[in-house]
């Protein structure tokens, strides 16, 4: 599972978000047959940072919610994505959600496996 917050959205409004977001991509999709085989394992969730270019590019791809912020002026602020086997190439040029201060950068990338 993929989720994907505005760059430009404060850390408090960010962190409330990906909660949203991931209980609404869980509701959302909870019937679907690829979240129960992700809900069996591996259990994969990416947090990433979008600029707004990304964001809107992002908006293209199928099976996801769009989140916005009432405290905003309802802006868009998260994506979340029904997990899925295959992620559309862009996934990987994504940024991960991180205090880069503290967090050495992971070779592997963002993209989860699941």
């Amino acid at each position: 599972m993929y989720i994907l917050v505005r760059d430009d959205v404060p850390l408090g409004y960010a962190m409330v978000a990906v909660a949203h977001a991931s209980l609404a991509g869980y509701l959302t999709f909870q019937h679907t047959p690829e979240v129960r085989e992700w809900l069996n394992g591996p259990f994969f969730k990416a947090v990433c940072k979008a600029n707004a270019k990304e964001f809107e590019n992002a908006k293209q791809v199928a099976d996801h919610v769009v989140l916005t912020e009432s405290a905003l002026d309802n802006q868009e602020v998260a994506i979340v994505y029904k997990p899925r086997a295959h992620w559309p190439k862009m996934f990987k040029f994504l940024r991960l959600y991180r205090d880069s201060a503290s967090m050495p950068r992971s070779p592997q990338g963002p993209a989860p496996r699941a």
